[in-house]
């Protein structure tokens, strides 16, 4: 029998490899909805860096194969941008590699553990997942060098999480941005800070990069930054309001106009938006860790009461 998540996942396009700059490959899961994130690879005289892994066992062996199409180099060297799962559970599955990441990265991936988003998304099919998270950190700044192209890895965070980093490549003008950039799918900032992503899109600005390969959506270019500092800043102004009203973040978000932004998927992302910022206005330093039993209770509620869509 055809599950639902089987129909719904049967409608997306395949992932793509897309060589976005000579050498340089972005693996794009569309449509980019909760599970379904952007990962890729740099290519080296002897050997390939890759830029996260998939959610699942089957998506990141989908990945690796994507990989192996286009070359049979060892994958020596592994960057997370973030602890999620969806960009760091496939790690185990290039053993070969060393696994780079900010020092928090490391630590909340070992902190979270394999279980934690079960509950949130039942029906994925897993695999037989094993934890293996960075084993080399750092906390600001670190440069690397394939051959001679300088690849920036830079401190982002709190911002979609607290250990946001992006890899930078001046010389290309390319990004690899992590989640703090969502294409045409909600921001999602509940374990980072709302004030923390608009400076991050700020830092991301000056950059000056020309392509973008983002978390989640299509390669895209840096004008993609407008729409998400208007909905951030929508969220601070929806907060605002609701909070002095008394309103809990729920009723904040039922009562909330998205406007154009309702077109985006996970629009039930709000609810968690909300209550970061309510952290904010309650003078929490950014990235405080908050319960996420009553932020995904109001996520599910906006969702119908039905868990969230995930077709990983």
């Amino acid at each position: 029998m055809t599950t639902a998540h089987g129909h719904y996942a049967a409608q997306l396009p395949p992932p793509t490899m897309e060589e976005v700059s000579p050498g340089i490959y972005a693996y794009v899961q569309l449509d980019g909805s909760w599970g379904l994130n952007n990962s890729g690879f740099i290519k080296g005289k002897d050997s390939l860096t890759l830029i996260d892994t998939c959610f699942t066992e089957p998506r990141t062996k989908a990945y690796l194969e994507a990989i192996r199409s286009v070359s049979s180099l060892p994958m020596k060297t592994l960057i997370n941008t973030h602890h999620h799962g969806d960009h760091t559970h496939g790690n185990y599955l290039v053993p070969e590699a060393a696994i780079i990441g900010h020092r928090l990265c490391r630590q909340t991936v070992i902190d979270t553990g394999l279980q934690a988003l079960h509950p949130l998304f039942p029906g994925v099919e897993w695999g037989d997942l094993e934890l293996a998270p960075p084993n080399i950190t750092f906390n600001d700044h670190m440069d690397i060098y394939i051959d001679d192209l300088k690849v920036e890895l830079i401190f982002m965070g709190p911002a979609h999480t607290t250990n946001d980093i992006v890899a930078w490549l001046p010389e290309r003008k390319l990004l690899f941005a992590g989640d703090l950039i969502f294409n045409q799918g909600t921001p999602f900032v509940a374990m980072g800070s709302v004030s923390g992503s608009l400076l991050a899109l700020k830092r991301l600005r000056e950059l000056g990069a020309e392509t973008i390969i983002p978390g989640h959506g299509s390669v895209c270019g840096p004008e993609v930054m407008d729409d998400i500092e208007v909905y951030l800043t929508f969220i601070q102004t929806t907060a605002r309001d609701a909070f002095e009203a008394g309103l809990d973040p729920l009723q904040a978000s039922r009562q909330a106009d998205l406007g154009r932004f309702a077109g985006w998927h996970d629009s039930e992302r709000i609810a968690g938006n909300l209550h970061r910022a309510y952290s904010e206005l309650r003078w929490e330093p950014a990235g405080t860790v908050l319960d996420l039993g009553p932020v995904v209770a109001d996520m599910v509620s906006l969702n119908g009461g039905q868990p969230v869509r995930c077709l990983a």
